[in-house]
């Protein structure tokens, strides 16, 4: 293998400050989920925090305990996932704000804190259509009522109120709106005063003003990373921070091979359909094998030569959302499919 992932953290910076300025006077949540988006976790947390940014978004409560041992005291971390008890006894000792959107999990996430003697901080989740663990509509009454109860002890602290919507079509988002409107009447009506609305993601915080609230959690537009069917990242005004690329490491008359293979994340399912970054320009990627892979020759290949599989580089090397399209899919997945034994180099630190 003689793949290399570069990235570029002045970039990232660079991209951070261009969602900060689009969301404001909203907050910026940066989301670093799945390593951050393949990234490398610590240093995009450091250059993050170095950048002015406050709040994180962790996903699970070991990667929420991982960011705080990184970023220190002063970051706010969000987490919505936790599979246990021991979870939520984690959560609590780390600080974790905590995303519920279950009825069960508020009760037991309040006897942890009872037994720890702490206040949890909590995102209450509405449901607003996309099922992804929320609290249904017609539950929402009993369960914020419930909260209020429970703030009321001082078992939790309810910062806020969030939700996920599929940013699929704007009828559609809408429709979500609509139900978490409703959700924060039915909140305050019960007594709940959330700080921290949050319901956007990259794309509708970019395109939707009405949908930003106080918070955005932005995950792919920090690192450069467009919306499948979506503007150009140059239309955006972001950069891709991350760079894929691989080595030549034998040549014939028609085929290049490149030490990069499906082992190392490239998919399989892009072998035919895709082309990469060459001395020469884009080449078809012929073949993807699971430790290297054929890419169409070009005039002058030489052994050592550099193939970039997506990312900025010195010609139209194709981004990892031009590489998604292909497939079906989006451009976080092609990003962090890049396996974690895939060297990261860092630059602009």
């Amino acid at each position: 293998m003689t793949a290399r992932l570069h990235v570029d953290l002045a970039a990232l910076a660079a991209n951070i400050a261009r969602v900060r300025a689009t969301v404001s006077p909203a907050d910026l949540m940066l989301v670093v989920k799945d390593d951050a988006y393949g990234h490398g976790l610590e240093p995009v947390v450091r250059r993050a925090q170095a950048s002015g940014v406050e709040w994180f978004g962790a996903f699970d409560v070991r990667t929420g305990g991982a960011v705080r041992a990184t970023a220190g005291d002063d970051a706010r971390i969000f987490a919505w996932i936790a599979a246990s008890r021991a979870d939520l006894d984690a959560a609590l000792a780390a600080r974790l704000d905590m995303g519920v959107g279950d009825a069960e999990l508020l009760e037991e996430l309040a006897d942890a804190a009872r037994e720890a003697r702490a206040t949890a901080r909590v995102h209450l989740k509405i449901d607003t259509g996309l099922h992804r663990n929320g609290v249904r509509p017609e539950a929402w009454p009993a369960f914020v009522a419930r909260a209020a109860e429970l703030e009321a002890e001082g078992a939790i602290e309810v910062v806020g109120v969030w939700s996920h919507i599929a940013e699929a079509s704007d009828a559609e988002d809408d429709q979500a709106r609509a139900v978490y409107e409703a959700a924060l009447r039915e909140a305050a009506s019960a007594g709940l005063r959330p700080t921290k609305r949050h319901l956007a993601a990259s794309a509708a915080s970019f395109a939707r003003p009405e949908f930003r609230y106080d918070m955005v959690r932005v995950g792919a537009f920090c690192y450069g990373i467009r919306s499948a069917g979506g503007p150009s990242a140059a239309k955006l005004g972001l950069v891709p921070a991350a760079r894929l690329q691989a080595d030549v490491v034998a040549v014939d008359a028609d085929d290049v091979r490149i030490g990069i293979g499906a082992l190392d994340g490239i998919p399989s399912s892009l072998r035919g359909r895709a082309t990469v970054g060459t001395p020469a320009g884009r080449r078809a990627l012929r073949v993807v094998g699971e430790s290297d892979s054929v890419v169409e020759a070009w005039p002058g290949a030489a052994v050592g030569d550099i193939v970039t599989v997506f990312g900025p580089g010195l010609q139209d090397e194709p981004t990892a959302t031009d590489l998604a399209e292909l497939i079906g899919t989006i451009g976080e997945e092609i990003a962090v499919r890049v396996s974690p034994l895939v060297p990261r180099l860092y630059d602009g630190a």
